[in-house]
């Protein structure tokens, strides 16, 4: 059914389906939820949380290497280390800190995850990213003087406002800047992020229904 969602989108915004990647949001999931997702056909998996990913993930890519493991949660510069070591790609990099100390991993690990640079579209207070008017110096800074492989940018719009003009907006600081991945759209607007160039959506609760809360069973 969600696959007929996303195919229906692309066909009416004129999409290619091989262009649009589905991100199986798996925090606050357990192994065996993931292992179903798996069975279903899903191989390109986002989670919020290092220290939960650490958990889970090292034994599901020993069975399944071709997996792709996206961070899509803060990250502290502090564990940088083991996000560079456990994911393929990092969505969430929003300050010159946290880019400096990538490019310090990543050379020594000799691993060249793919990076998304994370904007606060909305400007709003209460989340990480960075402001739209510092992208360009921020892709500049991050891909062409520390040479980190930049290759797209990711957003989480406003909860209480229609989130395509928003979209509409990342994908316009995308172009500028010569970056050809959008990572934007969740389970409530993928279809909107679609028609509006996402080239990855961040799927949770349309894939494994909603999560509980704390002390809830």
């Amino acid at each position: 059914m969600l696959n007929e969602k996303i195919k229906h989108a692309c066909k009416t915004y004129s999409r290619d389906r091989s262009q649009v990647n589905l991100i199986t949001v798996s925090k606050n999931f357990d192994a065996e939820k993931i292992q179903q997702a798996i069975d279903s056909g899903c191989r390109v998996f986002g989670e919020n949380y290092l220290k939960e990913a650490e958990e889970k993930w090292p034994e599901i890519q020993k069975k399944f290497p071709e997996i792709n493991l996206h961070l899509i949660g803060h990250l502290q510069s502090n564990k940088a280390a083991q996000a560079v070591a456990l994911f393929d790609f990092i969505q969430t990099l929003d300050s010159k800190k946290l880019a400096e100390v990538l490019k310090k991993e990543i050379t020594k690990k000799q691993k060249n995850p793919e990076i998304f640079i994370q904007v606060n579209i909305g400007e709003e207070s209460q989340k990480h990213g960075i402001a739209p008017h510092e992208i360009s110096d921020f892709v500049k800074f991050s891909r062409d003087e520390l040479g980190l492989n930049v290759t797209g940018l990711m957003c989480i719009p406003p909860t209480e406002e229609l989130a395509s003009p928003y979209f509409a907006l990342l994908a316009k600081f995308a172009k500028e800047n010569n970056l050809k991945n959008l990572s934007m759209g969740m389970s409530a607007d993928f279809e909107e992020a679609i028609a509006l160039g996402a080239t990855h959506i961040r799927l949770g609760t349309a894939i494994f229904g909603s999560r509980l809360l704390p002390g809830q069973k």
